[in-house]
């Protein structure tokens, strides 16, 4: 009966347009009410969600990211994917995925990421006769990769959650599945865009040259291996990189290339704080849910019932992975985590899966539901950027979803694609 009054109160005010975060913080706190398990423990779930420490990198990662975005990076990194690639057909379809590629392993934020990428990419796509449902789709699906490509907010996320997979070893452990969905979606995006014939318009234009380019966007890159290179040799915590990170961005946007003034900076860091408060009170709310479903023991028959359907290993994964590309069309990836895993997670120790691993193979599944309608968080920003509907979308995006799809199989196939480089690098 209580467990009824849970998802269904949280069901029924997700369809009458209920914010999630809400819906979720309602509907728990219906059944812990209910069930008399003590009111107090609402504010008592709210503040024990959200006071973790590796929680401090998500505000300093957002704000490193509105730092990057407005200080010309993307554009540099655009005139260097141009020297690169070329302005051939389908060339711009192509440059739009591998800037959206180096942009995450700067902001790690899938929407912040397709913002920032239709801006640069949206306007001349468009003049170069790109259908802009075309372009939501691809910059979309791009951006979803960045949540495998640290600093990953999801990473992180799922690392508080889950102590066993710290978030160092998660950083690691997406860069090559990332990396690889970013490139697999190069191969549908250039097909469709030769298919329609779509760019030819500048095809006779000439590249910017290759060693200037490059110039101009090293300071840009350089950003990752900062990151990355500081934690491999602890020099510096998860969450004292994100700080660097915002030192670094004010330093390429104020000294070096000076596209960012002072008086600008208040702005942005009010859309950081804004961004950064909407991911944590859905992390605080949905924590009212998750002690809900553990304190009512509602976790414990389900994952008895899926472990005992006897279908195997193969196929509790295949159906995890349904379920998985099911919910993500509908919720995000923090009520995702938040609810799902006290489920998940004993079923990968009944089968002694690798947390890290799963942890990856979870955050993909994820990514696919960020450009997946309904409730796509990218393909909305997208969408909006470009000035389209999202339904007009659906012919384009389905040829990303299966790409994606393909990956997600190949790192449940082979796992040293996300553990390799966690092993390499001794974390």
């Amino acid at each position: 009966m209580i467990t009824a009054l849970l998802f269904g109160t949280f069901l029924i005010m997700l369809l009458v347009g209920v914010p999630i975060a809400a819906a979720l913080g309602l509907a728990g706190t219906a059944a812990i009410a209910t069930a008399h398990l003590g009111i107090i423990s609402v504010p008592t779930s709210v503040y024990t969600g959200i006071a973790k420490y590796p929680l401090m990198t998500i505000p300093m990662f957002v704000l490193a990211g509105t730092i990057f975005d407005r200080s010309g990076v993307a554009q540099k990194l655009v005139r260097f994917a141009t020297s690169i690639i070329g302005n051939g057909r389908g060339s711009l379809a192509v440059i739009a995925v591998v800037v959206t590629m180096m942009m995450g392993g700067i902001s790690g934020s899938g929407p912040a990421i397709a913002a920032a990428v239709c801006g640069v990419m949206g306007p001349s796509m468009i003049r170069a006769g790109y259908p802009r449902p075309f372009i939501a789709s691809t910059i979309a699906a791009a951006s979803a990769t960045d949540i495998l490509i640290p600093p990953s907010v999801a990473l992180i996320i799922y690392s508080v959650l889950v102590p066993a997979a710290p978030t160092t070893s998660m950083f690691a452990a997406g860069i090559i599945p990332g990396t690889l969905a970013g490139l697999a979606l190069i191969v549908p995006t250039l097909w469709l865009a030769r298919r329609h014939n779509l760019g030819t318009e500048l095809s006779h234009e000439p590249r910017p040259p290759f060693w200037s380019s490059l110039w101009d966007a090293a300071l840009g890159l350089f950003a990752k291996v900062l990151i990355l290179g500081g934690l491999r040799f602890g020099i510096f915590t998860p969450t004292e990189a994100a700080v660097i990170a915002v030192a670094y961005g004010l330093l390429l946007g104020m000294v070096i290339y000076r596209t960012i003034r002072l008086r600008e900076l208040y702005s942005m860091l009010v859309e950081a704080a804004e961004i950064s408060a909407i991911i944590l009170t859905v992390i605080a709310l949905a924590s009212v849910f998750g002690w809900a479903l553990s304190t009512l023991s509602v976790i414990d028959p389900i994952t008895q019932g899926i472990l005992n359907l006897g279908i195997g290993e193969g196929g509790v994964m295949a159906l995890l992975i349904v379920l998985l590309v099911i919910v993500g069309t509908f919720l995000d990836g923090i009520s995702i985590f938040i609810i799902l895993l006290p489920l998940l997670i004993p079923i990968a120790t009944a089968y002694h899966w690798d947390l890290t691993w799963f942890g990856v193979i979870l955050t993909l599944m994820i990514a696919v539901g960020q450009f997946t309608p309904p409730m796509a968080v990218n393909l909305m920003v997208a969408c909006r950027m470009t000035g389209c509907t999202m339904e007009s979308t659906v012919r384009w995006v389905i040829w990303p979803l299966i790409t994606m799809l393909m990956v997600t199989i190949a790192v449940v196939i082979w796992p040293d694609l996300a553990l390799w480089l966690p092993r390499r690098m001794g974390f």
